[in-house]
């Protein structure tokens, strides 16, 4: 198969480009900086230069492709329009990536109601994902335009990616401030809970979903949950720091900013990803973040 993916110099969309290209298919991977095609050459992936913005390019490489990824961006609702214009009325599957922050409660680092979430039953989003649901509702209705299209709505990932210097969202982001401070931190008291899954994992999903998915298809991709408690406390253990310690919700959006100390780092988000396993049958093998943390984190 003949594959277009967005990011492909990211974390997750290199990683799954990575992934396809061992599985046997040809990659073309949308990439902003030409510095990085050298590298995805030597990963088998052939680079397009371009930005999320060129929407003709965007157009043309859907058109010629036999299936789209977008693994660059969760909330460029133009890109998305636009690679739904290349594929309407082919039948090609379409694969959009998106984040399970859309039900994140912003608790400020408490556990709060911890409400668990599943794919049949969405609750309205919040004023600050509204949009980025938006995105995801217009992916799924694509399936009336004649595309197997479907949104993958991951969790908290972890692992190493396949791209040299790509990093996930969430527990980098703690490790860099721990490195800076000599303090592990957490937002609040830690109490909140995300859901969360192994890169190889979400490669593996990607995979199957481009081969079966059904058109108009919703997954929500976990296959474990930890506090960030937890995590902190295993992250401090493995950088051989003192104890983590609790972090007023102010402080934390200095460091990190509103939208990652409010929901990255510092909401719920507790989901149930059941489609997966029942349609696809994917059986993810790692299911534990914390051993992750204790055993691996640091040997990249």
């Amino acid at each position: 198969m003949k594959i277009f993916i967005t990011g492909a110099s990211g974390f997750i969309g290199g990683s799954i480009a990575a992934g396809l290209v061992n599985a046997g298919h040809a990659v073309r991977g949308l990439i902003r900086n030409p510095e990085h095609a050298a590298q995805l050459q030597r990963l088998g992936i052939e680079p397009v230069t371009g930005t999320l913005d060129d929407r003709a390019l965007l157009i043309a490489e859907a058109r010629a492709a036999d299936a789209v990824i977008n693994a660059a961006s969760s909330d460029h609702r133009a890109a998305v329009e636009a690679l739904i214009e290349g594929l309407a009325g082919s039948g090609k599957p379409f694969l959009h990536t998106s984040g399970s922050s859309i039900v994140g409660d912003a608790s400020g680092g408490e556990l709060g109601a911890a409400a668990i979430y599943r794919e049949d039953a969405l609750p309205e989003p919040t004023a600050d994902k509204a949009a980025r649901v938006g995105i995801d509702r217009l992916v799924l209705e694509a399936a009336q335009q004649g595309i197997r299209s479907a949104v993958l709505c991951n969790t908290l990932i972890y692992g190493h990616g396949k791209v040299a210097g790509s990093a996930s969202v969430q527990l980098p982001r703690l490790v860099r401030q721990a490195q800076k401070s000599g303090i592990v931190r957490h937002v609040g008291s830690g109490g909140n809970i995300w859901s969360n899954v192994h890169i190889d994992d979400v490669v593996e999903l990607y995979r199957l979903a481009l081969e079966k998915t059904p058109a108009g298809t919703f997954y929500f991709v976990e296959s474990g949950e930890a506090s960030f408690r937890d995590m902190t406390a295993a992250i401090a253990r493995a950088m051989k720091l003192g104890p983590a310690q609790d972090w007023p919700l102010k402080d934390a959006e200095r460091e990190w900013g509103y939208e990652m100390a409010n929901y990255g780092l510092g909401s719920n988000s507790r989901v149930r990803g059941e489609r997966a396993r029942r349609l696809l049958g994917w059986q993810p093998q790692r299911t534990s973040v914390l051993e992750w943390i204790e055993g691996e984190m640091m040997s990249a």
